[in-house]
Formats: structure tokens, C-alpha cells, sequence
């Protein structure tokens, strides 16, 4: 496909109610999502996440209670583009890495479920074009648009190995930094395919959810902070401005999975 290895081209939200987050994220976001499955798909409860622009932006897993029975828990996971899915999950395994989920092949490609040396989790996929159209490629994430993720953003215990693991197997490049005080060490950016794509902090707190959290871009901040509240998730970390005037904050949907928003302040 057209994404270079190493590049986010998928989202998946794990939910234990995807009624209840079709609701929650179209208030939030605006995203359409199913109200049920596709009762001819098969298998597990899988429903498309639909921008406004006609393109999607990721998919929602129902959980079964087998998964639940096996540790998943609501929570929003990357998937990363690899060239092959058994040599990718072997030398991250070999790295300090898990691989949770065994290789699956799927109509849309390969994907296998993994964790960094430091245990956040997120998926390796290899895709499959669509029929008649080799190049093309994931445009779910995007650094500008609302209704994209417009930054992915891992707290780790151990920045420095973090670091390396993604660099050498992801390409991930990490050419600049911005102190956070004593607490919290640098902030270390981190550099993609010519892009600049997420971020990298020290987790403080290692009783704390770590891992990935992603930030969805949104028209109005403080909007999306209303919707939060008012359609029952709960804001973790308040609206504050960063770098380059736009405004932020993390929260957690009802069913518990965390997710950042992104985009102008707004009334």
C-alpha cells in the first residue's frame, strides 16, 4: 500500500457496549457508527467508524466474554504497518515484547496483537490493497483534519527504551524535545515517514494506565468537553494549550477506554 512501514493505519476502540459508543463518539467527535452489526458479516460484532467526508477512521470491537476472560478491556489500540506480520511479531518478541494475539489472516490483511518491551499494546498489520487499487493508502490518521486521530502519544516507564524499540523497528524518529520539568522529563516528538505524528513521556505513576492514548481532531474543544460530560465519559485531564495554539485534553469514554481530543478552543 502507500504507507510507508512503520505508519498508523488503523484505530480500533474495544468496547464492552458498541451501542453505547456509537452514541458517545457521535456526540463527541461526530463519527457514524452503526446503532448494530452487519447481520451478513459473521463473526465478532465489527462496526466501521464514518467520517463526515465519506472516508472511515477506525472500527469498534464489541468484546466477547471469551475476550473478556482473557484480560481485554475497553481501550482504543493502533495498528502499525509492517511488511510481514510473523517476522515483525518475532523480532519484537525477541526485543522484550508479547505477542497477546496470534497472526489472523482477514480479507483486509494480516494483523497480529503485540505489546513494547514496557507492555502497551497495539496491533501489526500487513494490508491488502483494495481490488484495483494497489496504492492506496490509510488516511486515518491526518496531522490537521477533525475526525481524524491527529496525534499519538505513549507515556512509558522507561523512555529511552521505548525510544529504541519503536526506532528500530518502526522507523520512528525522535529528532526533538521539550523539557517538561523535573516530574516529567522531556517530551520527545516523534518523527515519521516527514511527519510529525505523536509523542513520547515518562509515566509518573506506574500504578497509572500507560500505553498509547490517541487525539481525535475535533472543531471545538471546549464543545467536545460539553459532549464528554454530558453523554456520561469523564475528562482525566482538563483543556490546556500546547504548542502552536491549539487546545487539548484526555478523558475516558463510559465503558472506560481513554482517548485525547484536538483542535481549536471554540465556545
Amino acid at each position: 500500500m502507500g504507507n510507508a512501514a512503520g505508519s498508523f493505519i488503523w484505530y480500533e476502540l474495544m468496547t464492552v457496549d458498541a451501542n453505547a459508543a456509537a452514541r458517545f463518539y457521535g456526540a463527541v467527535v461526530g463519527w457514524k457508527i452503526a446503532d448494530r452489526p452487519d447481520p451478513q458479516a459473521g463473526g465478532p460484532d465489527y462496526r466501521v467508524i464514518m467520517r463526515d467526508d465519506g472516508g472511515s477512521a477506525g472500527g469498534v470491537l464489541q468484546l466477547t466474554n471469551d475476550m473478556k476472560a482473557n484480560g481485554a478491556r475497553p481501550a482504543w489500540l493502533a495498528y502499525l504497518h509492517v511488511a510481514n506480520v510473523d517476522a515483525a511479531v518475532q523480532a519484537i518478541t525477541a526485543d522484550g515484547g508479547r505477542a497477546l494475539m496470534p497472526k489472523m489472516t482477514l480479507p483486509v490483511g494480516e494483523i497480529a496483537m503485540v505489546t513494547d518491551p514496557l507492555g502497551a499494546p497495539f496491533y501489526v498489520m500487513t494490508p491488502v490493497p483494495p481490488p484495483g487499487k494497489p496504492d492506496a493508502a490509510s488516511d486515518v490518521f491526518d496531522t490537521a483534519r477533525p475526525q481524524h486521530v491527529r496525534w499519538n502519544e505513549l507515556q512509558s516507564l522507561d523512555v529511552s527504551r521505548a525510544m529504541h524499540f519503536y526506532a528500530r523497528h518502526f522507523g520512528f524518529q525522535f529528532n526533538e524535545s521539550m523539557p517538561m520539568g523535573p516530574q516529567f522529563g522531556d517530551y520527545q516528538f516523534i518523527d515519521h515517514g516527514g511527519l510529525r505524528v505523536g509523542g513520547l513521556m515518562k509515566q509518573v505513576d506506574a500504578a497509572a494506565p500507560g500505553g498509547w492514548t490517541f487525539y481525535f481532531g475535533v472543531q471545538s474543544a471546549s464543545a467536545a468537553k460539553r459532549a464528554i460530560e454530558a453523554a456520561g465519559g469523564r475528562v482525566q485531564m482538563d483543556l490546556h494549550q500546547v504548542p502552536g495554539g491549539e487546545w487539548v485534553l484526555i478523558a475516558t469514554d463510559p465503558q472506560g477506554a481513554r482517548f485525547g481530543v484536538v483542535g481549536p478552543k471554540g465556545d
